[in-house]
């Protein structure tokens, strides 16, 4: 198959286009033709080897977590789809190896769900990562509930933006922060909104006068630090981007692949109730191209890969 992969660390310059061998499908698993995979940070911290310290890579690596696309083949003991089911997924493995930027991936089911039917594969694979974290950190590390106020640092980036929306879809009050520059940008029905800058938090005071019940960072650094002024009474505080969070008695987290929390996203971008942001689209031999242009900051939205495939195409099976 083709596939972007890397043989070292290194920024854009270490990716490479070329064929690999196809996936190998462990019996747990599906393999999925690939139709879109979407570019996040943290595809390049671990190509520049940042998370070293806790995964393993197996050179070559395919980067790449994100995935849209359809099944074409059954592990041995797979019963929850049929081959053709369009699917989306956070493919985190226990390692670094093979991933998502490749025409097939071969994905554990517990990493998969059906893809929103009102979506296509470009915007359904912005979906899973980025989706998945805010879902995760709001449900299950901060316990929002109906009533509560929320504030969501770096509101108008693709984590921040998909917490907006998950606040709101648990009956919670959501302010989004971000620079005064790309506060238009938070386009949430019902967020309110708070630029950075002097006077940060007398302005958060002014929108929430007994504090915030919750934090949701996404940035970290002085940011977070002013999390203590703006907390209510029992306030809780979640990073994803700042370990001295847990100095502040808050949760570091980390987003884990999760079948029912892919599947409730689904249903909320079913409903209208979240968003899927595509800045920018490139073919499978330029991710390097669409990994440059994530780190300039996009143009409001995901940068995607795609993977152009002929009608009728077979998968390497023969199914197609």
């Amino acid at each position: 198959m083709k596939a972007i992969s890397y043989r070292r660390y290194g920024g854009p310059e270490v990716l490479e286009y070329g064929e690999l061998p196809d996936p190998k499908v462990a019996p747990d698993a599906v393999l999925v033709k690939v139709r879109a995979a979407s570019v996040n940070p943290v595809d390049w911290k671990c190509q520049e080897g940042s998370l070293d310290p806790m995964l393993d890579a197996v050179f070559p690596v395919i980067p790449g977590w994100d995935v849209a696309g359809v099944v074409v083949q059954l592990g041995a003991s797979v019963d929850e789809y049929a081959v053709g089911d369009e699917v989306m997924g956070y493919v985190r493995k226990d390692i670094l190896g093979p991933g998502t930027f490749a025409e097939y991936v071969a994905a554990p089911v517990r990493t998969l769900a059906r893809k929103p039917r009102n979506l296509g594969f470009e915007e359904a694979s912005t979906l899973p990562l980025a989706g998945l974290t805010a879902y995760q950190a709001l449900v299950r590390w901060l316990g929002v509930g109906p009533g509560e106020t929320v504030l969501v640092h770096g509101g108008a980036g693709a984590v921040g933006s998909f917490a907006l929306a998950v606040a709101r879809h648990l009956g919670a009050r959501p302010i989004g922060a971000a620079r005064a520059s790309a506060l238009d940008r938070i386009r949430v029905p019902g967020a309110l909104t708070v630029a950075y800058g002097d006077g940060f938090a007398e302005r958060v005071r002014e929108i929430a006068p007994d504090g915030v019940d919750a934090v949701f960072d996404t940035v970290g650094g002085d940011l977070l630090r002013t999390t203590p002024e703006l907390l209510a009474e029992d306030g809780r505080v979640a990073s994803i981007a700042d370990g001295e969070v847990q100095e502040l008695g808050g949760d570091y987290v980390f987003v884990r692949p999760e079948t029912a929390g892919l599947a409730a996203l689904a249903q909320l971008a079913e409903d209208g109730e979240i968003r899927a942001e595509v800045a920018g689209t490139f073919p499978l031999e330029r991710a390097a191209d669409a990994q440059r242009f994530a780190r300039e900051g996009g143009k409001g939205g995901k940068a995607v890969v795609t993977v152009d495939w002929p009608e009728g195409s077979e998968g390497p099976e023969g199914e197609g």
